[in-house]
Order: C-alpha cells, then structure tokens, then sequence
C-alpha cells in the first residue's frame, strides 16, 4: 500500500495527513490551562472606567460558563470509566 508507512507517531499518514509533519493530536493540558487564563482575564475586565455593569453581567457569565466546562472535565476525567 503506497502512502500507508508506518510514522513515528503510529499513524498512518493517509488517515491522518498531519502526522507527516509530526502532530496528530491535541494539547489537553494546555487547553485547560488556557481556559482557566481566559476566565480570569474575562474577570479582570471587569476593572475599569465603565459606568455602566450590563457588560459586568456578561463578563461574569462568560467566565462562569468556561468555569463550569473546567469543573465538569475535572469531574468526569477523574470517574473511573
């Protein structure tokens, strides 16, 4: 089979082109460290020369719907499956 060998990442580079160049996945870890940055970033905006607090309600709720996705991958990565 042409194309098919057999990569260093144990992918076979017709199923997944990437694996060419050496990536064939994701960063989890990463991801969640991001996400937890970003709703703290989301949180600190709420400092600052506004007058107004609609946009704090929609700050807060941001960072709640990205804490709440954290908190439930926490939960369900450490049920055993």
């Amino acid at each position: 089979m042409a194309g098919t060998e057999l990569q260093t990442t144990h992918e076979y580079t017709d199923e997944v082109p990437s694996a060419e160049w050496g990536w064939s996945g994701e960063a989890p870890k990463l991801f969640r460290t991001l996400g937890w940055i970003v709703a703290a970033f989301l949180l600190l905006m709420m400092i600052g020369n506004h007058t107004g607090h609609v946009e704090d309600l929609y700050l807060i709720g941001f960072a709640a719907a990205i804490v709440f996705i954290l908190v439930r991958d926490i939960v369900r990565r450490r049920k055993p499956r």
